[in-house]
């Protein structure tokens, strides 16, 4: 394993909705034999409401605010060495002091999924408050683009899906 991995043990799977972050990090904590975390459901359990709740009752910087929070947690639980793979919602990496949390506190690998994949997989979806406008939901996943590729590793999701994409991060030379 690398050092960085073993001082911090959490590999954040990042890239836009619908990319197969949950997917593909409950495989490949389940074949590591690390735990799993999805930010977006640590936010919807301590809320107690669904993300497009939290989207249309308090908005989205309140969303965002919420997702830092529940980053700087999970942090804190790979700094004390409890290895952890975790799906970091598509904005939380569009954030440089997200980023930087991220970078210094593990391995951040970027599921990038091409546009059609991802509108294939989410259509219209009622329950994903950023891509009912598809003019806005395809601008926003532009301009998203460049801070994804700031992770340390690149994944492209092809034909073999998120299984595919989960074995591609076990042959990293990570561990």
């Amino acid at each position: 394993m690398i050092l960085k991995l073993k001082r911090t043990p959490g590999i954040w799977l990042v890239g836009f909705m619908g990319s197969g972050k949950s997917t593909v990090g409950r495989a490949v904590a389940r074949h590591l034999g690390w735990r799993f975390a999805d930010l977006d459901e640590d936010i919807e359990s301590r809320e107690k409401l669904t993300i497009s709740e939290i989207f249309e009752q308090r908005g989205e910087e309140e969303f965002r605010r919420l997702e830092a929070s529940a980053l700087s947690r999970r942090v804190h639980e790979v700094a004390r060495g409890v290895p952890w793979v975790i799906a970091v919602g598509g904005g939380c990496f569009a954030r440089p002091e997200n980023i930087d949390l991220i970078q210094n506190h593990g391995v951040s690998i970027w599921l990038d999924a091409p546009l059609e994949t991802i509108r294939a997989r989410i259509g219209h979806s009622s329950h994903r408050p950023l891509a009912r406008d598809l003019q806005k939901f395809e601008e926003l996943y532009r301009s998203r683009r460049p801070f994804y590729e700031r992770a340390d590793y690149h994944i492209s999701i092809g034909e073999g899906g998120s299984a595919a994409a989960a074995e591609e991060i076990l042959k990293l030379p990570l561990f």
